[in-house]
């Protein structure tokens, strides 16, 4: 069910909890528009919670437990997506060369190909954004959230965390 907020304008008066559904609406827009235009070039299957799943095996694979760590979820949980990234063809399984008790997931070609149409699309998306907004707008926003967001890399636990 949709939210309304309380007004259209910024002001003095806007309520404190608009903020975080702003932002969480802003980051909605994005992934929406992204999966969209995914399916679009030939990525139908590709859902959210798989692009963050896909995130966290990144270029050099990972362990189940690994992917479940970073997404903030369960070991059992994330091989679940692993598997539905197999049956999709997004991802594989394979013994660790390093370790043969380890299974290592790796991305497929697809699977790497969805990656590289994710970043182009966010930068399609980036640039709608500033034709509406201003590009000096968009730029300090981004300034004003690299100042508020704490430093290091992006945790990409949010399954894990909106599930709790």
């Amino acid at each position: 069910m949709p939210t309304t907020l309380a007004s259209d304008a910024a002001g003095p008066e806007t309520p404190g909890f608009e903020l975080p559904l702003l932002l969480f609406g802003g980051f909605r827009a994005l992934i929406d528009a992204l999966h969209a235009e995914l399916a679009a070039q030939g990525h139908p299957g590709v859902r959210p919670a798989y692009g963050f799943a896909m995130q966290a095996i990144g270029l050099d694979g990972a362990t189940a437990s690994e992917v479940g760590r970073l997404l903030g979820i369960s070991k059992q949980a994330a091989g679940k997506t692993i598997d539905r990234l197999e049956q999709l063809g997004y991802a594989e399984r394979a013994a660790d060369a390093h370790d043969g008790r380890r299974k290592l997931v790796r991305l497929t070609p697809l699977g790497i190909d969805a990656l590289a149409r994710s970043a182009a699309i966010f930068e399609d998306l980036r640039a709608q954004w500033a034709s509406h907004l201003g590009s000096e707008r968009l730029a300090a926003l981004e300034a004003d959230l690299r100042t508020m967001v704490p430093r290091g890399r992006f945790r990409l636990d949010v399954p894990g965390w909106f599930g709790t």
